[in-house]
């Protein structure tokens, strides 16, 4: 007789039922598993028989197959270990193939029967609610996790055996989660603060725009001016998550295997500084089984780039698709992938090779050409997607020593708040959530221009030879100074910062 049980298993960030097929053919003892398993899913086989009898329990004495469906789509990951154990336990009479109906099985076994963490755990018991299964077995420490999902009973467990004893001597209670517990844990304090930071008040206030609207922004200036320290602060300025972005954010540290044990969601906004020496399938993801990559772990929050042009042009240039798209599909010859990269770009460069081209004290030593052909190492499409760039001089040794406070994160983070919420009240039924989201058709509906501005704009596409993309973002970044300013429509003064920072 076949016996059936339920698993899942992921694509990309996503996952889809794996129906778990056993039969037990009057042959040779030998276990096969088909339906595209990776070395993984093969190598089970070796773990099942160990578990199973280890536990106390007869294992089959003829051939066991086993059949992954759909048959079609490629398994991966040591999640089939328990739910195929369960088939063979099905087989032997231990459990009766009814009492499981609408429940799903997901871990992995060790030799003794006792169960190991899996990754993914979110994604694919969402999918399973969404297949309509009621009840789901989990590793005792994914089941936190796993109660994320509302609506479906979690029942994490330690040993095989613990399956065989919930149906048959004590049920086992299902695991709850408080998601605002994590939430209210979350405010906690940065360790890097803008009152920290001495003078700068105009590279803050562009970190403060460009954290309001969710824009793109690159730091020029000599080394010692601040530029690291500022993109260190600029988490302290972000606005908190939505639950849906935590979420989202959850499902992709879970199937990379970064969620930490004692947080089961993600409620800070990532920050992803990254060394130039990191190679392009580290930075967009890849690798013959398709992890995530920086960008799409820096998803909802911050690439930090420190020393940008230093970055090899080739790396630097696979950016361009994901900072314009907000994803990035990643390609292979049977199959693509596609994971979010909806991040915010944060760079910093020096000016020149030796770092003091417009230093007041001191003297640049490179030539035109060193200049030349430093600064062309960001290519024109690259710049064009960055909405806001900036001069950070040096401070002087008066402003240095100043014992002044400046202001603090907190303050501009109110203000930053205030801006996002008009954002998502205004594109509430638009499907996305800041300024720098809005889509080209958009523009004129929710970028709307007086007769001046609209001649300031015509004006200054002229004078700097603006492209079509260019012109469109600086339509963008003035609708969030307006909306940090308090203003439903843009005024000219808002056209002109804009203008000035792009």
């Amino acid at each position: 007789m076949v016996c059936k049980c339920f698993t899942a298993t992921t694509y990309g960030i996503n996952a889809y039922l794996v129906e778990v097929e056993i039969d037990v053919i009057n042959s040779l003892p030998n276990i096969s598993i088909v339906g595209l398993p990776d070395s993984a899913v093969s190598e089970a086989k070796e773990r099942i028989r160990s578990a199973v009898k280890n536990s106390g329990y007869t294992f089959p004495k003829g051939r066991v197959v086993i059949n992954l469906a759909p048959a079609d789509i490629k398994k991966e990951g040591t999640n089939f270990d328990l739910p195929m154990a369960v088939g063979i336990l099905l087989e032997e009479g231990l459990l009766d193939e009814q009492s499981i109906k609408n429940t799903a099985f997901i871990g992995e076994l060790s030799l003794d029967g006792s169960l190991r963490s899996v990754n993914g755990i979110l994604p694919l018991v969402s999918e399973l609610k969404n297949q309509n299964i009621q009840t789901v077995f989990v590793p005792e420490e994914n089941a936190k996790e796993a109660a994320l999902v509302q609506d479906i009973n979690v029942l994490g467990i330690k040993h095989l055996t613990d399956v065989i004893q919930h149906y048959n001597e004590t049920p086992i209670k299902p695991t709850y989660v408080d998601i605002d517990e994590y939430f209210t844990r979350s405010e906690e304090e940065y360790l890097y603060d803008f009152k920290d930071v001495k003078g700068q008040e105009k590279a803050k206030k562009a970190l403060e725009i460009a954290a309001a609207g969710g824009h793109n922004i690159l730091m020029t200036g000599s080394p010692g001016s601040g530029k690291t320290l500022m993109a260190k602060c600029f988490p302290s300025i972000m606005p908190p998550l939505e639950l849906s972005e935590a979420f989202e954010l959850t499902k992709i540290y879970s199937i990379s295997g970064l969620l930490p044990s004692d947080k089961p969601l993600i409620t800070q906004r990532p920050f992803r500084p990254i060394h130039h020496t990191a190679s392009a399938t580290g930075i967009i993801g890849g690798g013959s089984n398709p992890k995530p990559g920086e960008i799409t772990l820096a998803h909802r929050g911050v690439l930090f780039l420190d020393e940008m042009v230093e970055f090899p042009r080739s790396v630097l240039e696979t950016l361009r698709q994901p900072l314009e798209d907000g994803e990035i599909v990643i390609s292979r010859s049977k199959y693509s992938i596609k994971y979010p990269a909806k991040f915010m770009l944060i760079g910093a460069m020096n000016p020149c090779p030796c770092g003091f081209l417009g230093d007041k004290e001191k003297h640049c030593t490179c030539s035109d050409t060193q200049i030349q052909r430093y600064q062309s190492r960001l290519s024109g499409p690259l710049m064009d997607r960055i909405d806001l760039i900036i001069n950070v001089p040096r401070l002087k040794t008066e402003e240095l020593i100043n014992n002044k406070e400046s202001e603090s994160s907190e303050k501009i983070r109110k203000r930053v708040i205030k801006a996002r919420k008009m954002q998502a009240e205004r594109y509430k039924n638009e499907g996305f959530l800041t300024n720098s989201e809005l889509p080209n058709k958009l523009i004129k509906k929710y970028c709307a221009l007086s007769s001046k501005s609209l001649e300031m704009m015509q004006t200054a596409a002229k004078m700097y030879q603006l492209s079509g993309r260019k012109y469109n973002r600086i339509l963008k970044l003035a609708r969030t100074i307006a909306d940090l300013d308090g203003s439903d429509k843009i005024l000219e003064s808002h056209i002109s910062q804009a203008i000035q920072y792009k």
